[in-house]
């Protein structure tokens, strides 16, 4: 009984695991801080024309302001996309997740998948994707091509770790 314990246990622990999210220069605060201070900037330079009875100029201001809040929040939702690998021994599994909720999951067999890579002399690693019975599916498409080499590298070894226990 112990034994079928240790290898259900040995199939159900990872071999390599990682999130990959798109990164984000500022946080929740200083993106309120970057509002506040283009709030201040367009009231201020709205003054001088409100003064010379420039209307208009300073509602044009407020509707460019308004545009700004939009586009970054747009951006900050689309932040909260990611996309999970998680390689035990007998599954490779990619799940997607879009900054709407979105699921989306694809499960190898980690014997016959393979990484195809697309690299520039220049650039490094372009591309990234995993092949599997004639299926290509992009990965690592929200990191630089250092951090992609990275992440190709350590997703290879530990694929081949995987295929040397059988």
């Amino acid at each position: 009984m112990e034994s079928g314990k240790a290898s259900l246990d040995f199939a159900d622990r990872p071999v390599f695991a990682a999130v990959i999210q798109p990164h984000r220069s500022l946080d929740r605060n200083g993106l309120r801080t970057v509002m506040a201070l283009c709030c201040l900037a367009g009231a201020a330079a709205s003054i001088p024309f409100l003064v010379l009875g420039l209307w208009p100029v300073a509602g044009f201001f407020g509707l460019e302001l308004l545009a700004l809040s939009v586009a970054i929040s747009a951006n900050a939702r689309s932040g909260r996309s990611f996309e999970q690998v998680v390689l035990t021994p007998f599954e490779l599994l990619l799940r997607r997740v879009s900054h709407r909720g979105e699921r989306r999951e694809w499960r190898f067999n980690p014997l016959w998948t393979k990484l195809g890579r697309e690299t520039d002399d220049e650039f490094g690693l372009q591309r990234l994707w995993l092949i599997s019975r004639g299926e290509q599916v992009a990965i690592a498409r929200e990191l630089s091509p250092p951090e992609r080499e990275t992440f190709a590298r350590a997703l290879g070894s530990a694929l081949v770790q995987v295929n040397r226990r059988f």
